[in-house]
């Protein structure tokens, strides 16, 4: 049975020195969520160990260096966007399928916002970084708000969501002033990215911002590829990755391309 030999705060809670995966089965639910909240901030420290319990030996101790300090550097990097004082934002007005809301409205009663900047249908990119979060959507839904945003007309906006089989809500700034004025980056009005909002009353303030791009931390499949040593230069998503064969068995006739 492959095992962990844990370390530190693992042992702290009552933990086994080897603790076998079906040995999972008898912890109490408190036990659980404290195992799954230290392997999240501790795994590094795990050695993996062979059904024989003979400790495997790291591959390259590079990697796992570096793993360790961009841990360090990401919790460093939270820790001050935590600390960043927010700044105040305008009432933006954005158009929906439901008529004209406003930046207040989007909060839906939350205290929180996360306001996707996504350039529309014809971004590839835009649609891989939505299709990841659509697959996280009740998980951040449960901490604030989220909607969608681009330029696209909202009856466009809906109907390439439903083409993604996308969650989100969904509203259009119109290549107004809400994208030129809160953009993630200074001179560009269509710029790929996320800022989050606080409420507090009827004043908006913007918190944090993010740019997207090929590679970076927003979009997990980049992790995957790069395990697989595929870096961003070396694959571009596709809105699809099936063909309809040359020859119907149907007869083809009315198929849309």
């Amino acid at each position: 049975m492959i095992g962990v030999r844990f370390q530190g705060p693992f042992r702290a809670h009552g933990l086994q020195s080897i603790l076998e995966l079906r040995d999972l089965k008898t912890l109490s639910g408190r036990q659980c969520r404290r195992y799954h909240a230290d392997v999240g901030r501790s795994y590094r420290r795990m050695i993996l160990i062979t059904p024989r319990s003979q400790e495997v030996t790291m591959p390259n101790s590079k990697i796992a260096e570096l793993e360790q300090e961009i841990a360090k550097l990401t919790a460093k990097l939270n820790g001050l966007r935590k600390e960043a004082a927010p700044q105040p934002a305008a009432d933006y007005r954005f158009a929906t399928l439901s008529g004209e809301v406003s930046l207040l409205d989007l909060f839906a009663g939350k205290q929180r916002l996360l306001a996707i900047h996504n350039m529309g249908q014809g971004c590839r990119y835009c649609t891989l970084w939505a299709d990841g979060f659509n697959g996280l959507l009740a998980h951040l839904e449960t901490a604030m708000s989220v909607v969608l945003l681009s330029r696209d007309p909202p009856q466009l906006q809906r109907d390439f969501a439903n083409s993604r089989n996308w969650r989100f809500r969904l509203a259009s700034h119109g290549g107004g002033p809400y994208i030129r004025e809160q953009t993630v980056m200074a001179g560009m009005d269509n710029m790929p990215g996320a800022v989050v909002y606080e409420r507090s009353g009827d004043q908006v303030f913007r918190k944090n911002s993010a740019i997207f791009g090929p590679g970076d931390l927003y979009c997990s499949l980049w992790s995957l590829l790069g395990l697989a040593g595929i870096d961003a230069g070396e694959w571009t998503p596709q809105y699809r990755y099936w063909t309809p064969p040359a020859k119907m068995d149907d007869g083809g006739e009315n198929l849309l391309e």
